[in-house]
C-alpha cells in the first residue's frame, strides 16, 4: 500500500461521514452504435462516446476498481431522430442493447438509464412539442417517457432516471412499470434540474442541443429555491426511490435543504461543465487535479448527497486504489 493510500485511510477515520468513497459515485457513459468505436468528446477531456463492446470493457475495468453504479446516455443517429423521438423506446435502441449486454457480461453493476427525449428528437427538446408551438405537449411526452422507461426495464435496467422535467413524469413511469410487472425497477428522479449554463459540454457529447430556443420553460430558474423544493416533494409523492439535484456545485444549498427537509435518499449530479472546469484548470497548472476533485466531491457529499454522479468516478477509483 502506498503512502497516499495510507494517508487516505487515516483521514477516513478522522472524517468518516464526509470523505469520498467509491461507493458514493456513479459513472456516466455515452453509448453509440457500431463496433470498436471510440469517439473522444472534445469538450470533455478524458471522456469518449463508446460502442457497446468497448463500453463493456470500460465498465468491467471500473468495476474491478469498485465502481458499482453506471448511468447510460444513448447517442441517437441523426437518421433515427424524429419530432416525437420514438426511437428512444425502440427495443433495439443502443441503450436497451447496452443494458442487456452489461447484465449478461458483468456481475454486481447497478445500471441506471437516462429517460429523456432530447437526444432522440430532431428539435433537441426534452419532449414532444405542441403543433405550431415550441412548448412541450405533456400527454404524448409522458407516454413516450413511460415507454422508454419500460423498454429499459425490460432490458434489465435497475433504475430509470427521468430527466425531462415534465409534470407528473415519475407518476406516469411508476404506473407504467408496475402495470407491466416491473415493480422492482426503481426511479431516480431528476427532481430539481435547473436550466444551467454548466450543461454545455454534455450537449456536445450527447448531440442534444435544442435546435431553437432553450429549456428554461420546463427546467428551473437558478434563483427559484421554493419551486425546486416543491418539485422534489412532488417526485417523492409520486413514487421516486431517490431524488436528485442537478447541477451540484452551484446548488449545494438546495442539496442541503432538500436533505434536511425531506430526509430522503438524495443524489447530486456533478455535471459536465463542472467537470471540464476542473480538467482545464489542472491542464493549465492552476491546481492539482486530484486535490481539486476530492475537494469538489467532498463538498457535494458534505452538503447532503448520498450518491454523486460524476465523470471523475473512475479517476477517483484509481486514486483511492493507488493506481493513478
Amino acid at each position: 500500500m502506498n503512502i497516499g493510500a495510507v494517508t487516505s485511510m487515516m483521514k477516513q477515520k478522522k472524517y468518516p461521514n464526509t470523505l469520498i468513497s467509491v461507493r458514493d459515485l456513479i459513472m456516466p457513459y455515452f453509448v453509440i452504435e457500431g463496433h470498436r468505436k471510440k469517439e473522444p468528446v472534445k469538450s470533455m477531456p478524458g471522456i469518449a462516446r463508446l460502442s457497446i463492446d468497448l463500453l463493456i470493457k470500460e465498465i468491467a475495468r471500473a468495476n474491478k476498481l469498485g465502481v458499482r453504479s453506471v448511468l447510460l446516455f444513448g447517442i441517437c443517429p441523426s437518421r433515427h431522430k424524429t419530432p416525437s423521438g420514438d426511437h428512444a423506446y425502440a427495443p433495439e435502441s443502443v441503450v436497451a442493447r447496452a443494458v442487456a449486454s452489461i447484465k449478461r457480461n458483468i456481475k454486481g453493476v447497478s445500471v441506471i438509464t437516462d429517460v429523456c427525449l432530447c437526444a432522440y428528437t430532431d428539435h433537441g427538446h426534452c419532449g414532444v412539442l405542441k403543433k405550431n408551438s415550441g412548448a412541450i405537449d405533456p400527454k404524448p411526452t409522458l407516454g413516450a417517457l413511460s415507454e422508454m422507461a419500460l423498454a429499459h426495464a425490460r432490458a434489465g435496467a435497475d433504475w430509470v432516471a427521468p430527466s425531462a422535467m415534465v409534470h407528473r413524469q415519475v407518476d406516469a413511469i411508476r404506473r407504467k412499470l408496475d402495470r407491466h410487472g416491473y415493480r422492482k425497477a426503481r426511479i431516480l428522479g431528476y427532481s430539481a434540474k435547473f436550466a444551467s449554463n454548466f450543461y454545455g459540454p454534455f450537449r456536445d457529447a450527447a448531440a442534444s442541443a435544442p435546435q431553437f430556443g432553450d429549456r428554461s420553460g420546463y427546467q428551473l430558474h437558478y434563483a427559484d429555491t421554493k419551486r425546486a423544493l416543491r418539485e422534489i416533494a412532488e417526485d417523492i409523492r409520486e413514487g421516486a426511490d431517490m431524488v436528485m439535484v442537478k447541477p451540484a456545485l452551484s446548488y449545494l444549498d438546495i442539496i442541503g435543504e432538500a436533505k434536511r427537509k425531506f430526509k430522503f435518499p438524495t443524489a447530486a449530479y456533478n455535471v459536465s461543465g463542472e467537470y471540464t472546469l476542473v480538467k482545464h484548470g489542472a491542464r493549465d497548472g492552476l491546481w492539482d487535479e486530484r486535490k481539486m476533485v476530492f475537494e469538489v466531491l467532498t463538498s457535494i457529499k458534505r452538503a447532503g448527497a448520498d450518491l454523486i454522479i460524476t465523470y471523475h468516478a473512475t479517476d477517483v477509483a484509481k486514486w483511492l486504489a493507488g493506481k493513478h
